[in-house]
């Protein structure tokens, strides 16, 4: 009897041997971002440095996530117009609703506004239409969402250098030009631009959010999540260096530059736009790039598992 129930014991912890080395996950790099995998078949000096098959694996994992890190910076530089120059050509145009004095400043609630009426259309029809198309419990991707803010950020900069060139023909053919006087165009035509740079925030925020969360490393999901604020920092941080940067180099060849001087009607605000534009459309050519190239984490484990 303590014979078989030694055998017995002994051929059951084979076994259990065997499905635990067959649930430990490979200790092998993958093939992807191969100069990362140095730190892992190269020796270390001191046994301190030693890093594991995962570590290396989570740092590609951030180098993945960058490049769409990066993409979302030109956005919020967008976004930064806001609250600079859009509130600046409003106070140049009629702030009257009816009886009511709308002051500029407060232009930048509108955003505010039209994100609290999206996002209920955003989350109940929306997503459930996607979720039909697709077939997916999704609907739309972190990617996809994040493209699709890329995209209204373009339309939003193209909207508002018509918006301009509208504003400034109306002050030349009402002979305001230098004129303190509020132009006869009201000011709803900034909220144009509000609505699309809306848009493209509430697209853009929520799936870098999501996606910067489901796909870093667990130990650096904090750190990935204040990736959107830093973004945000940077965005605005960029517009202030493109304004100088600007006004430097069109000093050169004509007397004022672009976005300097107390009359805003002088300014070539409608060139700064057009040229944001531009830019945002490359920065969503950048994105498309690497968006295209992107394996979802989920993905990379299902094709990571061998073939039983």
């Amino acid at each position: 009897m303590d014979t078989s129930r030694t055998s017995y014991t002994t051929e059951t912890s084979e076994g259990e041997d065997r499905n635990t080395k067959r649930k430990e996950p490979s200790q092998t790099p993958t093939e992807s971002l191969e100069f990362v995998n140095r730190a892992v078949k190269n020796k270390t000096v001191n046994p301190m440095l030693e890093c594991t098959a995962e570590q290396v694996e989570e740092v590609k994992i951030v180098l993945r996530i960058l490049p769409i890190f990066m993409s979302t910076i030109m956005l919020n530089c967008c976004l930064a117009q806001l609250s600079t120059f859009s509130v600046q050509q409003a106070s140049t145009m009629n702030t009257n609703l009816g009886s009511l004095k709308v002051p500029p400043a407060s232009l930048p609630v509108f955003p505010v506004i039209f994100i609290m009426i999206l996002a209920p259309i955003y989350n109940h029809i929306i997503i459930p239409f996607a979720r039909k198309v697709t077939k997916s419990e999704m609907g739309i991707t972190h990617l996809q969402r994040i493209g699709t803010g890329l995209v209204l950020s373009v339309v939003a900069m193209a909207v508002a250098a018509l918006v301009e060139m509208k504003r400034k023909r109306i002050a030349a053919n009402s002979g305001l030009v230098n004129s303190t006087k509020p132009l006869p165009i009201t000011f709803l035509w900034i909220a144009l631009q509000y609505l699309f740079l809306g848009s493209a925030d509430l697209f853009t925020l929520a799936g870098m959010m999501e996606f910067f969360f489901t796909e870093a490393p667990k130990s650096m999901r904090s750190l990935a999540t204040s990736l959107s604020w830093a973004s945000l920092a940077m965005g605005y941080y960029l517009s202030s260096v493109l304004v100088s940067l600007i006004n430097t180099i069109t000093s050169r060849y004509r007397d004022t530059p672009w976005l300097f001087g107390s009359n805003l009607n002088k300014y070539r605000l409608e060139r700064f736009y057009w040229l944001m534009c531009i830019l945002s459309g490359l920065n969503l050519s950048h994105y498309l790039f690497w968006a295209s190239r992107y394996k979802y984490k989920s993905m990379r484990k299902t094709l990571s598992q061998p073939n039983n």
